[in-house]
């Protein structure tokens, strides 16, 4: 049927504001999704994607949008709480991520790699070169497993469950984050468990050796050992802990809200 000139005057107003609450929510989201909120990513990239996005989205979605309220005090409400929603999405997604470089940090730390940092943009910090290295390995096994595309998903189906418009859920969303930030350290302590088991053997050891040969330097003689014993369980169990990471944040983003 065709829209006669008055009828589009009075849509558009409307179809703007729907293409709104559709670009907060999602552009709140990609801010911190892992992969595709990184740092690296530039922002024209992430705008590029929210608005062709919030494109598709939306001549399936606008029907359930919201109207544009009368006051200004009611749209920025309704803006802050799609916003409000996206974060809290991207949050969820973005914790169970930063597992990973969570025990690439320990291990830097036990494989006496600690002194060589770089400013990792994952942790708004300084942190050591093997946690950025594991944190983009993480990152590549996300896109080359698909699980990028979950939190997509779980914005995509989000407004079944959290409809524009409706009360954000704060004491739920609150409780999903603490309960993620605890299932995110205690999976990033069970990647770096091996390592730290045979730091602690290595350590009794030295302790041992400097008992028994006080005239050794153990500091000179550790250090090589160690690192060069690091690194070479790293590349053994690495892809066991990408494997260990990956089959968890699949759990993890598979029950993000919307999905």
């Amino acid at each position: 049927m065709p829209i006669e000139v008055g009828g589009l005057t009075e849509l558009l107003p409307v179809w703007t504001f729907a293409f709104l609450l559709l670009v907060c929510r999602i552009g709140a989201a990609l801010m911190l999704l892992p992969g595709i909120g990184e740092q690296e990513v530039p922002a024209p990239v992430k705008i590029g994607l929210t608005l062709a996005l919030a494109g598709l989205l939306w001549p399936a979605l606008a029907p359930g949008l919201p109207p544009p309220p009368e006051s200004p005090a009611a749209a920025l409400a309704l803006i802050a709480g799609e916003c409000a929603i996206g974060l809290w999405i991207g949050t969820l997604a973005r914790i169970i991520a930063l597992a990973l470089p969570m025990a690439a940090q320990y291990l830097g730390f036990l494989l006496g790699l600690s002194n060589a940092t770089l400013f990792d943009p994952s942790f708004g910090a300084s942190g050591t070169a093997l946690s950025r290295m594991v944190g983009l390995g993480g990152i590549v096994v996300l896109f080359a497993t698909g699980l990028h595309m979950l939190p997509i998903a779980a914005l995509a189906g989000s407004y079944a469950v959290l409809p524009a418009g409706g009360a954000f859920p704060a004491d739920a969303a609150a409780e999903t984050v603490v309960i993620a930030v605890a299932a995110s350290v205690a999976l990033a302590f069970q990647l770096a468990g091996p390592f730290v088991l045979a730091a602690v053997v290595f350590q009794l050891t030295l302790g041992l050796l400097s008992r028994l040969v006080p005239q050794m330097q153990v500091y000179f003689v550790a250090l090589p050992l160690q690192v060069a014993g690091g690194v070479a369980l790293l590349a053994v169990l690495l892809a066991g802990m990408l494997s260990v990471w990956a089959e968890a944040a699949r759990v993890v983003l598979g029950g993000l809200p919307g999905l």
